[in-house]
């Protein structure tokens, strides 16, 4: 998982909520803003670093060396 340990916008940690956030929202089908409000993040700049996050690793490491 390569999620960014801080927010780009006011630096707070965001890294540790991750989990929390992707097992209640996609597994758990509760709704993301609900979710995002349990785990504390108010900010909008916050907000937008878990519900934009996009998981590309398995694909890059596709391009690594052979």
């Amino acid at each position: 998982m390569m999620i960014p340990v801080r927010c780009f916008s006011c630096g707070k940690v965001i890294a540790d909520k991750w989990q929390e956030y992707d097992e209640r929202v996609n597994k758990g089908k509760e709704p993301a803003d609900k979710v995002l409000d349990d785990l504390g993040l108010k900010r909008y700049c916050c907000r937008r670093m878990l519900v934009g996050h996009i998981n590309l690793i398995d694909e890059i490491i596709s391009y690594g060396r052979k």
